[in-house]
């Protein structure tokens, strides 16, 4: 994939992922409902059934900005308005971003 394709990338927010928002701060919610941690809650152990992920000010900025209708390089220009030159490299840094919340987290998902 080249650096044009890359750009015109739409992703949307997984149907699997809850998620809270504070004050324009995003905390996923993860589920944890592996059959290990629904044994020991039944011996009482206090075992969360959410782990919590507090993303920082620019991540949240992003992920709140991923609706199924932009794509990579609106929510980079819209990125780059707000925070300047805070967020450069921007396009390197943002797809690093959003590469690991779809491939390792699935937070989010390509729109195709």
């Amino acid at each position: 994939m080249n650096n044009e394709d890359a750009l015109k990338l739409i992703f949307k927010i997984s149907n699997n992922i809850d998620y809270e928002v504070d004050n324009k701060i995003v905390t996923v919610l993860e589920n944890q409902n592996h059959p290990i941690q629904k044994f020991f809650r039944k011996l009482k152990f206090r075992i969360p059934l959410y782990k919590k992920i507090k993303l920082d000010e620019y991540c949240s900025f992003v992920f709140l900005q991923i609706d199924g209708e932009k794509t990579v390089e609106e929510i980079g220009k819209n990125l780059e308005s707000i925070y300047g030159k805070d967020c450069h490299p921007l396009y390197e840094r943002l797809l690093m971003f959003l590469n690991h919340i779809e491939i390792n987290c699935n937070y989010i998902e390509r729109v195709e």
